[in-house]
């Protein structure tokens, strides 16, 4: 999608880019002589020389292509960089974004899962993610990368492309686990109903009686939301392509999720449910 981008050349907005769209300039490529209607010699040469501009900067990587767009167009990067992408979700010790220790990280690039613990190898992290160059998150702008950033003291210069905001500007709300059910994923292996607060308890059960099934329900949850970034990501993708003329040719096909590494013990999410003190 994004060589059929436009609106990152100053002077272009949407309804231009539908316009030249419609005049059958579709790429990139497409924009040479004669020049489109409305496009003078001036302005065109502006045009070509900004496109010439941006095939250097797609080399570069897609931060260099990503400064020229609005954050609400990073969804069209996807596809380009999907190699270079990390899905990224992160638990807490509570809600509270300045104050709270992180419990655990889940990171996931389309291949293999990664995770880090506290008190096992968190400080890896920091690491692990230097490989990548383009983050997915569900409400990671205002919660997990200025957690992430603040408890280990690096700023994550990834592009970063918000599920939140992008599921919102199709309509589709509620939180994570509500756009899941909204776009038809189901949560298996005994994690239905458990969310953010259910995964604290989880953590203060593993910290007070050192049970490893806490531990593993827990990682398993967060393996979920992480995971299920992917198939978000890609719906997302393929819902706003289908508002162009591309989408016959531009559609990705649904990821398959892999299995986890973890568990969830239902007996343990049952009782800690029921309020036991176990």
């Amino acid at each position: 999608m994004l060589f059929h981008t436009f609106t990152h050349i100053s002077g272009i907005g949407p309804a231009t880019e539908q316009r030249l769209w419609a005049a059958g300039v579709h790429t990139w490529d497409d924009f040479v002589e004669p020049w489109p209607q409305g496009f003078t010699g001036r302005r065109a040469e502006m045009v070509a020389s900004h496109l010439a501009e941006s095939r250097h900067s797609f080399d570069a990587g897609p931060t260099a292509i990503a400064s020229k767009l609005r954050n609400n167009l990073h969804w069209r990067l996807y596809p380009h960089f999907r190699g270079l992408t990390a899905y990224l979700d992160i638990e807490t010790t509570g809600l509270e974004r300045d104050s709270d220790q992180i419990t655990s990280i889940s990171l996931y690039d389309g291949r293999s899962i990664s995770t880090f613990v506290q008190g096992e190898n968190l400080k890896d992290f920091v690491q692990a993610i230097s490989r990548y160059q383009v983050l997915v998150t569900y409400n990671g702008r205002c919660f997990d990368v200025p957690v992430l950033e603040h408890a280990f003291g690096v700023k994550l210069h990834q592009v970063h492309i918000d599920l939140r905001y992008l599921l919102h500007d199709l309509g589709i709300t509620g939180g994570l686990k509500g756009c899941e059910k909204k776009l038809g994923i189901a949560r298996e292996d005994g994690l239905d109903g458990v969310d953010g607060r259910f995964a604290i308890l989880l953590w203060r059960e593993y910290r007070r009686t050192g049970n490893r099934a806490a531990l593993e329900t827990l990682l398993a949850y967060n393996i979920a939301d992480t995971v299920n970034l992917e198939t978000l990501m890609v719906l997302a993708y393929n819902r706003k392509v289908a508002e162009t003329p591309f989408a016959d040719n531009l559609l990705l096909p649904l990821p398959t999720p892999p299995p986890s590494p973890f568990i969830a013990d239902q007996d343990l999410v049952n009782a800690l449910r029921r309020g036991y003190s176990l």
